[in-house]
């Protein structure tokens, strides 16, 4: 079921892919290949922006057509239950190429909305 709070996850989303970006601040792949604390924390987080955009509900692709969102809320069933067809570079990827672009659209859309406020009003 959706959540009746969509801007509070949208938050939780941009949150994560700053932990994400500060994970990986100064590595490269071969680096982050090397860390296993580091992936560990960036799947953490992934898998966080995975269950707040099944929380938004199908309207995130309304709201952000350019972003796969199947994908984005299948990533943490993915990482939980077939976690071994997830390589760290598939991570690395979508660390580095997927979620920057996700952040700045989100970010942009917030920017709309005062901080406080969890729902998005339809007049």
């Amino acid at each position: 079921m959706p959540s009746d709070r969509p801007l509070v996850r949208m938050r939780d989303i941009v949150e994560n892919i700053g932990r994400i970006e500060s994970h990986i601040e100064g590595l490269d792949e071969t680096a982050f290949l090397r860390s296993q604390m580091v992936i560990d924390a960036v799947e953490r987080c992934l898998s966080r922006i995975s269950e707040a955009a099944v929380k938004i509900g199908p309207e995130a692709a309304t709201y952000f057509p350019d972003h796969d969102w199947i994908a984005i809320r299948a990533i943490g069933n993915r990482l939980r239950h077939d976690y071994d067809t997830i390589t760290e570079s598939m991570n690395w990827l979508i660390a580095t190429q997927r979620l920057p672009s996700l952040k700045r659209d989100i970010v942009a859309f917030l920017s709309r909305f005062p901080e406080e406020q969890e729902r998005i009003s339809v007049v």
